[in-house]
């Protein structure tokens, strides 16, 4: 996908969705989420300062990782940050890995032969995508959901770690119908998922969604310049991934040079600069959780055999 293009295809929606979401026919609105929230301690800070001291304007907690309860805690001290839930359902760090919050043996089929999450290598999504049972996938996002909810706070959205849009029809579909259930936003980026979004009157991106891993980290810098000029009318969103590539991430993480590469442009003087200068609104998905909130679970209750309208779909649509 050419990440600069930002066009999509078929009718663009963007004035129709600014004005739903409170904005001017022509603003230019970018959403920057800092995903993977709750790796790592380093990962951590770096999103913290990105959003206090940077661009950023809202994150994506990993509920099944080692840092996680390092995250809620930073969360709790600062309720005014918004943030997602980063459904997870593979596990790209051997020597910190994480599973399954469920019990194990209630999602055999989300797991490898050592009864670990998959690695999201072609071959390890492949083989996650080709035995993963609906039930054992929604009784694994019930636990993230529910592991947010016991701490009391309030997440706005929900989003994919290394799956773009859950890696297959039948878990984006289950995704929308918990966001409906519990009045959450969705993530989504991938074009049948923005047309079925798009027909059901659903705010979602006008433009090719950006994952920050798609970039080159030589000169990084300046290709978000380039993007943040070139910005159109209408939402857009990039998925970073700041990290403070020290020792730790250095020895464990594969991708520490992205995760810094991110941290220095989302903190600079520069990111700053050129928002302002391009007249860039900076929003997150609470804009856009107000409407799905109030929409999607009439959405997906008008589906044949929705398996979810009950008790939670009234409160689900009722306005904030």
């Amino acid at each position: 996908m050419d990440r600069e293009a930002h066009g999509s295809s078929g009718v663009n929606p963007s004035a129709r969705w600014n004005r739903m979401l409170g904005f001017p026919p022509d603003a230019r609105l970018l959403i920057v989420n800092c995903d993977d929230f709750g790796m790592y301690p380093a990962i951590n800070t770096a999103v913290i300062e990105s959003i206090e001291q940077g661009i950023a304007g809202s994150c994506s907690l990993m509920t099944v990782c080692p840092a996680a309860q390092d995250a809620v805690g930073l969360l709790r001290r600062r309720p005014d940050i918004p943030f997602g839930i980063h459904l997870t359902l593979v596990c790209e760090m051997p020597r910190h890995p994480w599973g399954p919050l469920a019990a194990k043996e209630k999602v055999p089929s989300l797991l490898d032969s050592a009864g670990n999450f998959f690695a999201p290598t072609p071959a390890g999504r492949a083989a996650l995508l080709g035995r993963a049972r609906p039930d054992e996938v929604e009784t694994e996002f019930r636990a993230q959901l529910d592991a947010v909810a016991d701490t009391g706070l309030t997440p706005t959205h929900l989003d994919f770690h290394c799956l773009a849009d859950g890696g297959r029809d039948d878990i984006l579909d289950l995704t929308v119908e918990l966001a409906g259930e519990y009045g959450l936003a969705v993530r989504v980026w991938l074009e049948p998922g923005l047309r079925a979004m798009r027909r059901r009157g659903l705010p979602v991106v006008d433009h090719d969604f950006l994952d920050s891993f798609s970039l080159a980290t030589e000169d990084k810098a300046a290709g978000y310049a380039r993007l943040l000029q070139r910005l159109p009318i209408g939402l857009s969103e990039w998925a970073v991934h700041p990290g403070l590539g020290d020792r730790e991430a250095m020895a464990a993480d594969s991708g520490w040079r992205v995760r810094r590469a991110d941290h220095d442009f989302l903190t600079s003087p520069e990111a700053w600069e050129a928002v302002a200068r391009e007249g860039i609104t900076v929003i997150d998905h609470r804009a856009l959780q107000r409407v799905w909130a109030r929409d999607a679970g009439a959405a997906m209750s008008r589906r044949p055999g929705h398996p979810h309208a009950g008790p939670g779909a009234p409160d689900a649509r009722t306005d904030p």
